[in-house]
């Protein structure tokens, strides 16, 4: 039986992500151990030349009303604002993106090797039998977890019903003709000329 794997994108912005998190981690680990050193009575003169712990705290605990003018607030507000934009986008890249991964059919198997067949192979023959219906415009096939779906276009919605079920007869036909699996075929309609969309009322 046909089963197929699901497989995650990983978007080129998600390795900045992880880049910017291991940079994060490693500022939290460095900080952390300047705790630990001023917890075992190193100099805090030494451990400030270290990491610069009390120079940034004293530039943090000298900050007045006065230093935030408008224009540093403006600045400010805007720099957050598209910050915020920013790691919000990058954390959307981070959320993993399944997608289905066709697998290859095994057709048979012997002493010196295994016959297989690629899934586009089954897929193209199933769009070309559809494509043999003079109804049927467009055809993509694609195949699934023991299935095979088809997707059709036709030129006239009045025979719509028809041209469906003559689809699915002749893929069915065409997989027995070239010794394919014999697998489910679901034909399911997603067009028709515009021109006739009324018949469909």
């Amino acid at each position: 039986m046909i089963r197929q794997r699901i497989n995650l994108r990983t978007p080129a912005l998600a390795y900045l992500v992880r880049i910017l998190t291991v940079v994060l981690g490693l500022a939290l680990v460095w900080y952390g151990l300047m705790l630990a050193l001023l917890a075992v009575k190193v100099s805090p003169h030494t451990v400030n030349a270290i990491s610069g712990y009390r120079s940034i705290y004293r530039d943090a605990a000298t900050l007045s009303q006065h230093d935030f003018t408008t224009s540093v607030r403006w600045i400010a507000g805007v720099a957050g604002f598209l910050a915020f934009l920013l790691f919000a986008y990058l954390a959307v890249q981070e959320l993993p993106r399944p997608y289905l991964a066709r697998g290859e059919v095994p057709l048979a198997e012997e002493e010196r090797g295994t016959t297989i067949v690629k899934p586009r192979a089954i897929e193209r023959v199933a769009e070309l039998a559809a494509r043999g219906n003079a109804d049927v415009a467009s055809a993509a096939g694609r195949l699934g977890d023991g299935e095979l779906n088809l997707t059709v276009g036709v030129r006239r919605a009045a025979r719509a019903a028809e041209a469906l079920r003559d689809v699915r007869s002749r893929v069915r036909t065409e997989l027995d003709r070239h010794e394919l699996p014999t697998l489910p075929v679901n034909v399911t309609l997603t067009d028709y000329d515009r021109n006739t969309r009324r018949e469909l009322s």
